[in-house]
């Protein structure tokens, strides 16, 4: 029983429509997200286990690993306007408020720039 009541602490409340949100991004995602997580889920750089496309509370993560209470974000182009950039700092801010820290990569810096391994 423990174990389920972890399982929903994970997800923080999340509601169903997080929840069917964010199957639907597993579906598609990015080419950076895709190449990130080819890296996350073989285990081969983290021997933690990622989840993709995640719900926290009303946000999906685009990664998180619960162990660490960690989100990873890719961020497209979209990111760098004033209007997405204050959104990012405050659903950072709600992230933070659950004790997860959010680390952001662009997608140039997932595309280009990471160690093919």
């Amino acid at each position: 029983m423990k174990s389920r009541v972890i399982e929903r602490n994970m997800f923080y409340g999340a509601e169903a429509r997080t929840f069917e949100a964010a199957r639907m991004l597993r579906k598609n995602m990015t080419l950076a997200e895709l190449i990130l997580w080819k890296k996350l889920r073989d285990r081969t750089i983290f021997t933690t286990r990622f989840r993709r496309q995640h719900p926290v509370n009303f946000f999906i993560a685009d990664f998180y690993v619960h162990e660490y209470k960690l989100v990873i974000e890719i961020d497209g182009e979209i990111h760098n306007n004033p209007e997405t950039i204050e959104y990012d700092s405050g659903r950072t801010a709600e992230l933070e408020r659950f004790g997860i820290k959010v680390l952001r990569f662009s997608n140039d810096q997932i595309i280009f720039k990471m160690d093919p391994l």
